[in-house]
């Protein structure tokens, strides 16, 4: 078995390359065919033997570009044989209504502006035009517009409505409150008032009061006594004949006198805590 792709092809004994000769043919003039591969864009049926062809069915169709165009889009037009009688089908590309249109040989088994018609009960089997289209994308986008609206008002009242109840309850809780003080009176509000005026001035004094003697008691527990005050049942402070003595000539009098002399600390023992044991001396 010979191989497809080779690198060198046979060439004869008497080939002579300059008998080759270039020839240009006259341009082709018309429409742009071309050969593509493609599948049914729908399941159409074959006016000639009647053979249904489904839709994908794989075919090898001539691409012409026409003259026509729906705005600046090109429109194509296939063509293809039927499967079992070889007769040419036709269709051409609809970009308006993002379709195929069929023109011969072969009829659609589902047309679907047919559904849309039914379902509008317009009764006419035409299909739609562009300013019917027009008419339903200006219904559409105004439907879309009033929901919007709609919308928007609902959140206002709602907002609204939220603070007509915020406000009612602080109206009531005005009411209720000015009630309870009517009920008991004004002057018996005013001599409430007035008592817890006295209660925290009393309670802000006793606090005053606890924090200054605490701050002149000792860590000992004893009241330091300042300068030129007198005790009761003690020798100190100011006599008949005698001076004031402070509370530092006091605490020099108490205290020993200082000593440099040096102690020699006795050092331990850690032969027991090792395990070791001494014997006795003989002697």
């Amino acid at each position: 078995m010979s191989e497809r792709k080779v690198l060198s092809k046979y060439y004869p004994p008497d080939f002579d390359p300059s008998r080759l000769t270039r020839t240009r043919g006259p341009k082709p003039t018309g429409p742009k065919v071309q050969t593509v591969r493609l599948m049914a864009p729908f399941s159409m049926k074959c006016t000639s033997c009647g053979e249904y062809i489904y839709k994908g069915r794989k075919f090898n169709a001539r691409k012409e570009t026409t003259d026509e165009k729906y705005y600046s889009i090109a429109i194509y037009r296939f063509y293809i044989r039927c499967t079992r009688c070889s007769g040419e089908i036709t269709f051409k590309t609809d970009p308006g209504g993002m379709d195929y249109t069929c023109e011969r040989g072969a009829k659609r088994n589902f047309e679907v502006w047919r559904t849309k018609k039914e379902g509008d009960g317009d009764g006419d089997g035409g299909p739609e035009t562009e300013e019917e289209r027009l008419d339903r994308l200006e219904a559409e986008e105004e439907l879309e517009r009033n929901a919007m609206v709609e919308l928007e008002t609902k959140t206002v009242d709602a907002k609204r409505e939220m603070a007509i109840a915020d406000a009612l309850d602080e109206i009531r809780t005005r009411n209720a409150r000015n009630e309870r003080v009517g009920k008991d009176g004004g002057e018996g509000a005013l001599v409430g008032v007035r008592d817890e005026g006295d209660a925290e001035r009393e309670r802000v004094e006793r606090e005053d009061e606890e924090v200054a003697r605490r701050a002149f008691i000792s860590e000992t527990g004893e009241k330091v006594r300042r300068i030129g005050e007198v005790e009761e049942g003690d020798g100190l402070g100011v006599g008949s004949g005698s001076g004031v003595v402070s509370v530092e000539e006091e605490a020099k009098e108490l205290m020993p006198p200082p000593t440099f002399k040096r102690t020699v600390k006795k050092k331990k023992d850690f032969s027991a805590a090792l395990g070791i044991k001494k014997k006795p001396g003989l002697v």
